[in-house]
């Protein structure tokens, strides 16, 4: 029974991995990439109906709740970033309502997906179901956060450039907190830290927090029959910790980049 439990989980945490070229050590995570790109387009699609839709009369409830998402971001950001930088507002938007979906594929029950990918293998390509792997939350994937949070530090790293310049820059790397010539190593040692530690901090808590969810909701299912009462209590506190992740790598976005446009 242990073995068997074992192996559930280990299958419902294994990604559904492509490598590409022989001995190459690239490796795609297919199931990451096919749903984050899925919910990405359902964010876009559905953002662009409303828009093309939207009415100054009595709006739907479609209009009503976008309307309010972006209200929400937008007050964020005039309230949070200091520069001037029409980039600010759609990025933030983007990265809230993006991460959002991809956490909230956490409420759907861990074995539906991988029961209807594992009948497909077998029905469609003659897999052994137990050969069909499939992650459908893409924020459980370290690869995933990460590559959101390394797009965020190259915007830090560009916008402290252009607005400081290369010197301004390199200034702020070495003469903080010690204004003086003597701790420029000393300086940029601990500057150096604190700006690569902004990106690996925004990965690892987005990590962390869902899959830590999603293995708990793993083990809830191996409960069996009386795991619906225990599923429902874990899914009710995940309504605040699914939007709650977004909102948090959406504000340190906004303050990370409101910090790089600072030039003085």
């Amino acid at each position: 029974m242990a073995a068997d439990t074992g192996s559930y989980i280990k299958h419902h945490l294994t990604n559904w991995s492509v490598s590409i070229g022989e001995g190459s050590f690239w490796t795609l995570h297919v199931d990451t990439l096919g749903w984050s790109i899925f919910l990405g387009l359902v964010f876009l699609l559905t953002f662009r109906s409303v828009a093309k839709k939207a009415t100054t009369g009595v709006p739907g409830k479609m209009q009503c709740a976008v309307e309010m998402i972006v209200e929400f971001v937008d007050k964020s950001v005039k309230e949070t970033f200091h520069g001037k930088n029409a980039l600010i507002a759609p990025l933030s938007l983007t990265i809230f309502v993006w991460i959002l979906l991809m956490n909230a594929m956490d409420w759907v029950p861990v074995d539906w997906i991988p029961t209807i990918a594992g009948l497909i293998g077998q029905h469609a390509f003659g897999m052994d179901p137990h050969d069909v792997y499939i992650k459908s939350v893409p924020t459980t994937d370290m690869n995933m956060t990460f590559a959101l949070s390394l797009g965020v530090f190259f915007l830090i790293i560009y916008y402290s450039i252009k607005i400081k310049g290369l010197g301004g820059f390199a200034k702020e790397l070495t003469l903080q907190p010690f204004n003086h010539p003597a701790f420029i190593p000393v300086n940029f040692i601990l500057e150096s830290v604190t700006l690569i530690a902004r990106p690996v901090s925004l990965a690892l808590r987005l990590f962390g927090n869902l899959y830590a969810g999603e293995l708990i909701f793993i083990l809830i299912a191996t409960i069996g029959l009386f795991q619906l009462p225990v599923h429902f209590l874990w899914a009710a506190f995940h309504l605040l910790v699914i939007p709650l992740q977004a909102f948090i790598f959406m504000m340190l976005t906004i303050v990370y980049l409101s910090l790089a446009h600072e030039d003085h």
